[in-house]
C-alpha cells in the first residue's frame, strides 16, 4: 500500500475527533442504561442506536486514515455521565454531547482547510451535514421532553421517540 502523507496537524484532529467520535459512544450506552432502568424503553433504544451511529462514524475515521497509508491512533475512553435526576437532564446531556461533537468537527475541517488538506476536507463535508442532522434532533429531542407535561404524554413520547425524531433513517 503507498503511504499518502497527511499533514501533522490534519492527522492529529482526525485522531481526536475518532477518539471523541468513540467516547461518544460510550456515552449514549449509558444513556440508554439510564433510560432502561427506568423502563423508557423507545428512548433506550433511541439511544443504543445513537452509540451504534457514533462508532460508524469512528470507523469512517479509521478507515480515512488508514486508506492514506497511516494507522488511527486509539486512546482512553472515559467513562461517561451516568447519574441524572431526569430524562430532561439525559435529553439535554445528549444535545450537549452533539453541540460538542459539532465544534469537533469544525476544528477538523479547519486544521484540513489551513493544510490544504482536500481529501480530508471531502470527508468532513459529510461529517458537517450530518452534525446539522444531529443538531435538530438533540433540539427537537429536548424541546419534546420539555413540553411532555404528565407521565402519560412522556410515556407516550417515549412509544414513538424512534419514529418521532426519524433514528431509523439510513445515512
Amino acid at each position: 500500500m503507498a503511504k499518502t502523507k497527511i499533514p501533522t496537524k490534519t492527522l492529529t484532529e482526525l485522531n481526536r475527533q475518532l477518539n471523541c467520535e468513540l467516547t461518544a459512544a460510550h456515552a449514549y450506552l449509558a444513556l440508554s442504561v439510564w433510560c432502561c432502568n427506568r423502563n423508557l424503553k423507545g428512548f433506550a433504544s433511541f439511544f443504543s442506536k445513537q452509540a451504534g451511529e457514533e462508532r460508524e462514524h469512528a470507523e469512517k475515521f479509521m478507515k480515512h486514515v488508514h486508506d492514506r497509508g497511516v494507522a488511527p491512533e486509539l486512546g482512553a475512553v472515559t467513562a461517561p455521565k451516568q447519574n441524572f435526576k431526569s430524562l430532561l437532564e439525559v435529553v439535554e446531556q445528549a444535545q450537549a454531547m452533539e453541540q460538542a461533537n459539532t465544534r469537533g468537527i469544525n476544528a477538523v475541517y479547519e486544521a484540513a482547510v489551513a493544510a490544504g488538506d482536500y481529501p480530508a476536507q471531502v470527508l468532513m463535508h459529510w461529517f458537517i451535514k450530518e452534525q446539522v442532522e444531529e443538531e435538530a434532533w438533540a433540539a427537537e429531542l429536548v424541546d419534546r421532553v420539555k413540553t411532555a407535561a404528565c407521565a402519560g404524554s412522556l410515556l407516550d413520547l417515549d412509544r414513538h421517540v424512534e419514529k418521532l425524531l426519524g433514528a431509523d433513517q439510513e445515512d
